[in-house]
């Protein structure tokens, strides 16, 4: 069926490449996913300005209710 040389081959070729193969092809493959495309650094960005605004945007309600009233921490 198989000439005599082609199944040692092929028996080489399934326990030994085949599977560094698929690791080495699944490891990069993942690796890359794991990256941050631009969208996302895009997106991450806006996020984080939107985060600053609405925290500067906190102070200065924390700081016009401190002045009109001072008591306003401690009412539950």
């Amino acid at each position: 069926m198989f000439p005599d040389f082609i199944f040692p081959l092929l028996v080489i070729f399934l326990v030994i490449v085949l599977p560094i193969w698929l690791i080495m092809h699944y490891t990069t493959r993942n690796s890359a996913n794991r990256r941050l495309n631009s969208k996302d650094e895009a997106l991450l960005e806006d996020l984080n300005e939107n985060a600053r605004r609405m925290e500067d945007r906190i102070r200065t309600l924390e700081r016009i209710l401190d002045a009109d009233s001072p008591e306003w921490r401690n009412r539950q």
